[in-house]
């Protein structure tokens, strides 16, 4: 198989040895990749640096010379292997999800689109959508009026996202058997079960809180979710504001590596604890939850028209909730190093321990609203618990909104 013959030049992005021996490993695998995908010999160069993580390298590359019609440059994403882990079950669900959304139309696929993929070298060649700027980009900007439209924006294009993926689990699943299947379809599977069980003890030993009976039962009860055959849709696992794209075509979705079809109410959660998954997140002022609530229903209704109904709706956005609080509180309890907790971004995040008050306090008052008295009067004791430890310290806003 040919490829280049001169090494790509590295851009100035890119400075240790390390890295620049990683870009170029990256670079020439694609080549071979797009290489054999379209039966050619395509160059790439110029590698720019996009800011991966530990566990990926991820590059913006220029299409230097191809016989094809391709895009001016491409992104492409390499998984990368740490001592001690094993990144393939992410490079799969990763993977198998751009397969799934670049079958769709472009009207439809809410991501970028797939060109080439390989699981030899666990890498990706994707659609460049430019230097669009974030969600959280927004939000850590200056201007409330633009944070608040690109809140609405994303949390209709979640709903749109919902819609258009319902009904297809089966090709989803269909995918997922060409490749080595993870051991959890849902990566909320491996952890979520056990943190909602260990949580009573937990809090127990932490705090001298015990857990009412009404309480426990009310939590356990919330796995049961991730079973749950109704309200199914792809779900991005992990959107929070550093991996939506504000681009010119809508809300494009970034970060794959739990992409998997599940019960979209983990993902309903997002918009009212806000960010579950993310311990970067700040506070969102007042009425911004029920307007995007309102957005994302405003689309999903279209295939769902029960959860127009706040009766069929509520009780199960309450329930993701006590999940999500249930999970995150277990990960602080339980992670060795609580750094590890923090997002790792460039943008200045609250500390994890008024992250975790603020999502009690909240599920305090969601529980009141939905009569759950059970969880209204544990998560309050959870709460005063916490600030006591803590301090009694409010949750500051979103920079834009202050």
């Amino acid at each position: 198989m040919e490829i280049a013959a001169d090494p790509p030049e590295t851009n100035d992005t890119v400075t240790s040895p390390d890295q620049q021996a990683e870009v170029l490993a990256t670079v020439v695998a694609a080549e071979s990749v797009l290489t054999k995908r379209f039966g050619a010999r395509i160059q790439l160069a110029e590698p720019e640096d996009l800011g991966g993580s530990e566990r990926s390298i991820v590059l913006r590359v220029k299409v230097a010379s191809s016989p094809f019609s391709l895009p001016r440059t491409l992104a492409v994403k390499r998984y990368v292997q740490p001592p001690g882990t094993t990144p393939r079950d992410s490079w799969i669900r990763e993977a198998v999800s751009y397969q799934l959304f670049t079958a769709l139309t472009a009207e439809d696929r809410m991501c970028p689109e797939l060109f080439a993929h390989d699981g030899d070298s666990r890498l990706l060649v994707m659609e460049d959508l430019g230097r669009a700027p974030t969600l959280a980009g927004k939000l850590h900007g200056t201007d409330a009026r633009a944070a608040e439209g690109a809140l609405l924006s994303w949390a209709r294009s979640l709903g749109r996202l919902h819609a258009t993926t319902a009904g297809r689990e089966a090709d989803f699943d269909a995918l997922l058997r060409r490749q080595s299947p993870p051991s959890a379809k849902d990566p909320l599977a491996e952890h979520g079960p056990t943190a909602v069980a260990a949580l009573p003890a937990l809090l127990a030993s932490e705090f001298g809180i015990e857990t009412s009976p009404a309480a426990a039962e009310f939590a356990l009860g919330t796995v049961a979710l991730l079973d749950n055959s109704r309200h199914r849709a792809f779900s991005p696992s992990d959107s929070c504001p550093d991996n939506n794209l504000i681009t010119n075509r809508g809300v494009r979705f970034l970060d794959f590596e739990g992409g998997c079809v599940r019960n979209m109410m983990f993902d309903a959660a997002y918009l009212t604890v806000p960010f579950p998954s993310c311990w970067c997140a700040y506070a969102l002022p007042p009425g911004m939850t029920d307007a995007m609530l309102a957005a994302w229903r405003a689309e999903v209704r279209v295939m769902w028209p029960d959860l127009d109904d706040d009766e069929v709706l509520l009780p199960r956005l309450l329930d993701a909730q006590v999940f999500w609080v249930c999970l995150t509180t277990w990960q602080y309890l339980t992670v060795p190093d609580i750094d590890q907790l923090g997002s790792g971004g460039a943008v200045d995040t609250p500390h994890q321990s008024e992250v975790l008050v603020a999502r009690w306090a909240d599920l305090a008052k969601a529980a009141k609203r939905a009569g759950a008295s059970a969880v209204v009067d544990h998560a309050e004791t959870v709460a005063a618990a916490m600030r006591a430890r803590f301090g009694d310290r409010t949750l500051d806003l979103y920079p834009a909104f202050r």
